[in-house]
This record gives structure tokens, C-alpha cells and sequence, in this order.
């Protein structure tokens, strides 16, 4: 395992214990003294927060159209539990479940939300929105977000609602049946740029995958979500010249 996959095992390993404490870092917020603007002077570990030039979330706005790889997705394995880490409501899954991009296969270990959205489509974001972290074989993270619009509730939301932990620690086991593929929309075209983790320690070389389509959501389940986790949201970052693909 060469050095960027040790760090990029690192920031797996934050994401999966769902704690705002990794190894050798700080612990962090989204507002005050430890919110986005002071993540890079809280730790060492953190210093890509501040110095990276791949730094996500972004605003999509102008997007050079190409022929992207479709995402095949295969969520066939049910979600393992819910958890509440401080930051997010977040899902961890069982084994089993993937998607494959240009012949290059990501397994999903979790996905969680923030509210509203982190990425803007030119300049507004969405009311919420879910990311689905994936890991491949040689370590490098592939995440989809999926963007939510308000209006009429969301049946699968409902399910993991019905679960979701109100204080930071807390996790409870989700019980069969819940079905992740239904949380995508039926249409999968995306926007696909280079970016980071938006939380600390902010690693950079994350294969970022926006679907365009929004699928709903009610203003209850944003509000439900809102009240337990607050604000999670971390500004947008300069592009740097990046390229965002769209298709």
C-alpha cells in the first residue's frame, strides 16, 4: 500500500467509525473556532483542508459535456445500521453492494446526508442530499451524491427515519427490507469532477459523481433530519481549474 492509500485507508477508517475524532486528528464542527475556515490549523492531519487544490464541495456551474462512463449500479445488499456521529445521520452498509464506472468497481461502505445540499448547481443548492461513499480495490473513493427536492415524502426515507439516532454516539440496528437502490433517481446522467472528503481530513483524489436528476423528499423528513444533526454543511471551494465533466 503505497502512501496516498494508507491516507485514503485513513480517511475510510474516520468515515466508517462515524466519530469526529481520527487518528491523530481534532475534534472539529461546522461552526465557531472549529468550523470549515479553522479545519486546517485544528491538526497536521488536517492540513488539506486548507492547503488542497482538489477541495470539494464545489459549485457546478459552467461543465464540459463528454461521453461519461455510465454508473452501473448493483445496491443489492441491505443497510447493517444507522448511526448518529455528531456531523450526519449516516447508514453503513452490509457487504455486497457497488457500482462499476468505466470498468472500475467501488464497493459502498456507507452513505449519509447533509442539509442542504453541499455542492450547488449554479450558485443554489439542493434541500438535502445523500452521499454514497464507495472504496475500490486500490483504495481510491468514489462518491455519488444523490440531491433531494422537496415535495412529496420519500417511502425508503421513511423506513431509516423511523430509526434515526437523536443523540451523537448513538446507532440502532435497521431491521429488513429497506431497499437502498430506491433512493436513486430513475435517471442517472451526472456531473464528475476530482474533489475531496468535504469533512477533515479532507483528502483529496475522490472520484466525485453529482447526479443531475433530484428525487423527492418532504419538508417534514428535512425537518426531521435538521433537528437532530443542525448545520452540516461545509462552504463551496475554488475550482482551481478544474474540469467538471457532464454527460
Amino acid at each position: 500500500m503505497n502512501l496516498k492509500q494508507v491516507c485514503t485507508a485513513s480517511a475510510v477508517g474516520m468515515l466508517m467509525m462515524g466519530t469526529a475524532l481520527a487518528s491523530g486528528g481534532a475534534h472539529w464542527s461546522y461552526e465557531g473556532h472549529e468550523g470549515p475556515s479553522h479545519w486546517g490549523n485544528l491538526s497536521h492531519s488536517y492540513s488539506m483542508c486548507k492547503e488542497g487544490k482538489k477541495q470539494s464541495p464545489i459549485d457546478i456551474s459552467t461543465t464540459t459535456k463528454t461521453k461519461l462512463s455510465k454508473i452501473k449500479f448493483s445496491y443489492t445488499a441491505e443497510p447493517k445500521e444507522i448511526l448518529n456521529n455528531g456531523h450526519t445521520v449516516q447508514v453503513n452498509m452490509k457487504k455486497g453492494s457497488s457500482v462499476t464506472v468505466a470498468g472500475k468497481t467501488f464497493n459502498l461502505l456507507q452513505f449519509h446526508f447533509h442539509a442542504p445540499s453541499e455542492h450547488t448547481i449554479n450558485g443554489k443548492p439542493a434541500d438535502m442530499v445523500a452521499h454514497f461513499v464507495h472504496q475500490a480495490k486500490d483504495g481510491q473513493l468514489g462518491v455519488v451524491a444523490v440531491l433531494f427536492k422537496i415535495g412529496k415524502e420519500n417511502p425508503t426515507l421513511a423506513k431509516l427515519w423511523k430509526y434515526m439516532p437523536e443523540h451523537a454516539g448513538d446507532k440502532k440496528a435497521l431491521a429488513p427490507g429497506i431497499t437502498v437502490a430506491k433512493l436513486l433517481p430513475a435517471k442517472t446522467n451526472y456531473y464528475h469532477y476530482s474533489g475531496s472528503l468535504t469533512t477533515p481530513p479532507c483528502s483529496e483524489n475522490v472520484n466525485w459523481m453529482v447526479l443531475q436528476t433530484t428525487v423527492p423528499v418532504s419538508a417534514a423528513q428535512v425537518a426531521a433530519f435538521s433537528h437532530v444533526i443542525h448545520k452540516n454543511v461545509r462552504p463551496v471551494q475554488p475550482h482551481h481549474g478544474r474540469v467538471i465533466e457532464s454527460n
